[in-house]
């Protein structure tokens, strides 16, 4: 299937989608998560969890969902939910390879994934989430490209990532670091017989860490559809951690801080999707809200201040702990 089927989509929330990256393992490094979650964190509760969230958004209006190799098994529990729902034909799927998960199902472990853009992880990743995903898979993205990455110069694999966009899968890219421009701008350089590669990039985007704003601008214009992740900064943004500029637009707007951090990436023009990165149903409806949030100049303004220095920004994510 390809991911411009997504380009249809006419819901209020259309432009909202759900990313399985807090529910689909036990442990993650999102803040608040011991309250999110419930303490049985066996497999059969955390689909159970995914499938309830799975429901409530798609009975809102979301289309777009996003899972990774890396993430556990979310994309067994996507699979499943999409299996049990063979009526639900209007679902656009993304995934993505090049982190392989290595925590076995723990919360404490040394290592929780492991890192490699090289053909081979390709491959591999490739034939796992066909199995669980098949025809339903409409895009899939390298994970976590960096400048550095040798995803950015490997023509072997750019030939294989051509194949299958010849095929009708959408290939694209995430980003993450405090160098994302510097890698989005480079993956739009990536070509193959004349014609670019990547047809959608996904980065970190929020009030804390907007440096990848530009190049993403950049990639929207070159005909990218941009994907924004992290739209919560891992929950500094909710109520509880958010800034006192946040917390004040919220109350000014009678909303959640979580409904207008959402709503100032959607206010971007070169923004295609923002995911909700929701543990719980409730979390998701009060997230779902950012489609009705209605900011003004002054509250713009308080909250573009929020901004950090990208690298601060993070050396901070880097010392989240595992929850």
């Amino acid at each position: 299937m390809s991911f411009a089927r997504l380009a249809s989509a006419t819901t209020p929330t259309c432009h909202l989608g759900l990313g399985l990256a807090a529910v689909g393992r036990p442990g993650y490094i999102n803040l608040g998560r011991e309250r999110d979650l419930p303490p049985d964190r066996s497999a059969e509760a955390m689909r159970e969890r995914t499938h309830e969230l799975l429901d409530a958004a798609y009975a809102q209006g979301v289309r777009y969902f996003d899972a990774a190799r890396s993430y556990g098994r979310s994309e067994e529990f996507l699979a499943d939910w999409l299996n049990a729902r063979p009526g639900i034909e209007d679902a656009v799927v993304g995934s993505k390879w090049g982190y392989t998960y290595t925590a076995g199902w723990t919360t404490d472990a040394e290592r929780h994934e492991v890192k490699d853009h090289g053909l081979a992880t390709y491959e591999r990743q490739r034939a796992e989430t066909d199995a669980l995903l098949g025809d339903r898979l409409d895009l899939y993205q390298i994970h976590s490209v960096t400048p550095d990455s040798p995803a950015l110069t490997d023509k072997e694999l750019h030939a294989r990532l051509a194949e299958a966009a010849a095929g009708g899968l959408t290939v694209g890219f995430s980003t993450s670091g405090p160098a994302q421009a510097d890698a989005i701008r480079a993956a739009l350089e990536v070509t193959v017989d004349g014609e670019p590669l990547f047809r959608t990039v996904q980065s970190t985007y929020n009030a804390l860490e907007t440096s990848a704003g530009p190049a993403l601008a950049e990639a929207h214009d070159a005909g990218l559809t941009v994907i924004v992740k992290e739209s919560m900064a891992n929950g500094r943004l909710a109520a509880g951690h958010a800034p006192e500029a946040l917390r004040a637009v919220a109350e000014e707007t009678s909303l959640g801080c979580d409904a207008v951090a959402l709503a100032l990436i959607l206010r971007r023009p070169w923004a295609g999707v923002v995911l909700s990165g929701a543990a719980t149903v409730g979390q998701l409806g009060s997230n779902l809200h950012a489609a009705a949030v209605d900011l003004d100049d002054d509250q713009l303004a308080r909250l573009d201040a929020l901004a950090e220095d990208p690298r601060a920004y993070w050396e901070h994510r880097g010392q989240l702990p595992w929850h």
